[in-house]
């Protein structure tokens, strides 16, 4: 479906093809995604894991709110906080709302982490861009944003 070399600007722009943007958008996520698991292995964490700390740095969702999140069922969500908890980054908390549910957060050494983690995301992100124009980078923003909220079609459950 894809090949390893990155496409050619050019190539991607001048196809119109709905192939040409699946190319583009996985050649993109590959992209990503390495500099997610080399960012993970540098911290010793999993690509899960930095996704779990990616949720809790701005929030405090309770279980089935992370489970949603990450796309884990219950069991896998309850290991990952597990493991996460035993490693001193995340804590589990009552619910204020519900006495039978449970939030989880991040402690201090978990908010540490997972800044040291946004800043490196954030400077190798910024390379990758580096050869973009400012108005090259807003576009992507504003199609990306605009992808994440859009609804899912009849096509997309199947």
């Amino acid at each position: 479906m894809t090949s390893s070399r990155t496409p050619d600007p050019a190539d991607v722009q001048a196809s119109d093809e709905p192939q040409g943007t699946v190319d583009a958008l996985v050649q993109l996520s590959f992209l990503v995604q390495g500099v997610l698991t080399r960012i993970a292995s540098e911290n010793d964490l999993s690509l899960i894991q930095v996704r779990l700390l990616g949720i809790l740095r701005d929030r405090t969702p309770g279980m089935l709110d992370l489970a949603r999140h990450l796309g884990l069922d219950k069991s896998s969500i309850t290991g990952l906080v597990g493991r996460a908890e035993k490693r001193g980054l995340v804590e589990r908390l009552p619910s204020p709302h519900d006495g039978r549910a449970v939030l989880v957060s991040l402690t201090p050494p978990g908010r540490q982490l997972t800044a040291r983690c946004t800043t490196e995301i954030g400077q190798q992100i910024a390379a990758l861009t580096a050869p973009l124009t400012t108005a090259e980078r807003t576009q992507i923003r504003t199609v990306t944003t605009k992808l994440l909220h859009a609804e899912p079609t009849d096509s997309d459950a199947g």
